[in-house]
């Protein structure tokens, strides 16, 4: 057997290196390869493009904080997160020295890390972590046995609805396709809005429902789950109802967030299970936001004419439905988590800044100004981010009783697997789309075939 990659990376850290990975990387114009000027030492923290103005008040003030000793410098990433992580793992690859510090999507924990690309945190750097952080994000950053990121902002999903067109929110799947069906009868907006493209987002959807159902698609060794039980066909059988139904959206099968939000206040939809971010738009003004969508008449149909009342008006939340009226559904939670590169330069100042990074003042403007949820529990007290999170409770007893993406470097290919399997979702045969699921997901932990 050969050297492990992980400790080959960490005696490679050094700033001769640089010069190596701007040759293999000059194509790309990596930034940040000359010569560093004299001064103090600069952490570089690269983000995701969404929120980046946030991320680099963030380093702004951590500079600030370290009073000379180091300098955190924002440095912007793609914006779509597969060019993020291709953009990353092409620099890691290649030892850049100028990585320090950088967003990881919560589902690249277990491939980077297996991949040696980012440090574990040392045990009592863990427990500060640890110590006020929500379990959910603090789970999507432990891998075998290890905390491998600090959570810096996380994510999920809430029933978004009609208060005219459904009084009382519906409990479970069941219960909204049923109301959603009833009001599709007597020519109302009837819309269930999810995400079901052919894409991370339908993936998602199916492991919410499958994990609030009891099931698990993989454990962290490895071990593919998803036909152990009943869940993945209680799972997919919700899929090919809400998509086949009459009352459904049909352009469903090519749905993201966005399409779901911009349904619901079109006027057209009576549910949705969507992100916050819905929320802020509805009572945002065009052109950044839906103004408070559509008029509607007495009746709650969409109406060009000004009745004086919109859809903000009966726009309300209320916990994601379950597929189990006795177990609370546990939704797949996202968000990004703070990865201390193999490559960079000094490891303590980089751990000493992420904590920084995430830290109660910063993770309250990110989560006011870029619109992402703390994972800090004790913000969801501030009256600060009360104000901003109206629904901030909700988001709390989600976050709460979260589930995470499968733990396995092999997500990625998972995923894609998945979204090819289940879209479009209203063709799902859950008798036979389970075993062979079983299948493609084995093949893919096994790195074996094609990936779709």
């Amino acid at each position: 057997m050969g050297e492990p990659v992980h400790s080959t990376l960490r005696r490679r850290r050094g700033r001769p290196l640089a010069v190596a990975a701007c040759g293999l990387l000059a194509a790309a114009a990596v930034a940040g390869c000359s010569s560093a000027p004299p001064g103090p030492p600069v952490i570089n923290f690269y983000t995701a493009a969404d929120g980046a103005s946030a991320y680099a008040a963030g380093a702004a003030a951590c500079t600030e904080a370290a009073n000379g000793r180091y300098t955190v410098v924002q440095q912007t990433l793609p914006k779509a997160a597969d060019d993020q992580r291709l953009q990353l793992a092409r620099r890691l690859v290649a030892g850049d020295s100028e990585v320090d510090l950088m967003t990881m999507d919560v589902t690249w924990t277990a491939e980077f890390a297996e991949a040696g690309w980012i440090e574990p945190w040392p045990e009592d750097r863990a427990a500060q972590v640890a110590e006020g952080t929500l379990e959910g994000p603090l789970e999507t950053a432990r891998y075998q046995g290890q905390l491998w990121g600090a959570p810096l902002n996380t994510n999920t999903q809430l029933l978004w609805y009609r208060t005219d067109l459904a009084p009382q929110p519906p409990q479970t799947w069941d219960e909204m396709i049923q109301m959603s069906e009833a009001l599709h009868e007597q020519g109302l907006p009837s819309y269930i809005e999810t995400q079901a493209a052919q894409y991370e987002g339908i993936s998602v959807w199916f492991n919410t429902l499958l994990t609030s159902a009891g099931g698990q698609l993989v454990s962290e060794d490895g071990e593919v789950l998803v036909d152990d039980g009943d869940a993945a066909h209680q799972a997919t059988s919700i899929m090919q109802r809400v998509a086949s139904s009459p009352a459904s959206d049909p352009s469903l099968s090519v749905a993201q967030e966005n399409d779901g939000r911009l349904q619901m206040e079109a006027g057209l939809a009576a549910f949705q299970v969507n992100y916050p971010f819905v929320n802020a738009s509805i009572n945002t003004p065009p052109p950044d936001g839906g103004g408070g969508g559509t008029f509607i008449d007495e009746q709650g149909r969409p109406t060009a004419e000004d009745t004086g009342r919109r859809i903000v008006d009966v726009f309300a939340w209320a916990p994601y439905p379950r597929v189990d009226p006795d177990r609370p559904a546990s939704v797949t939670i996202g968000g990004f988590n703070i990865g201390v590169s193999t490559t960079g330069g000094d490891t303590d100042l980089a751990f000493e800044a992420a904590q920084c990074l995430r830290n109660r003042e910063n993770q309250l403007t990110n989560a006011t100004e870029a619109g992402v949820p703390p994972t800090l529990a004790g913000l969801y007290d501030d009256p600060a981010f009360q104000q901003e999170y109206p629904a901030w409770e909700a988001i709390r007893d989600s976050l709460q009783n979260a589930s995470v993406r499968p733990k396995t470097p092999a997500y990625t290919s998972i995923s894609i697997v998945l979204a090819d399997l289940l879209n479009p979702p209203a063709q799902i045969n859950p008798d036979a789309i389970v075993p062979r699921m079983a299948e493609e997901v084995e093949r893919a932990v096994n790195s074996e075939g094609l990936v779709p």
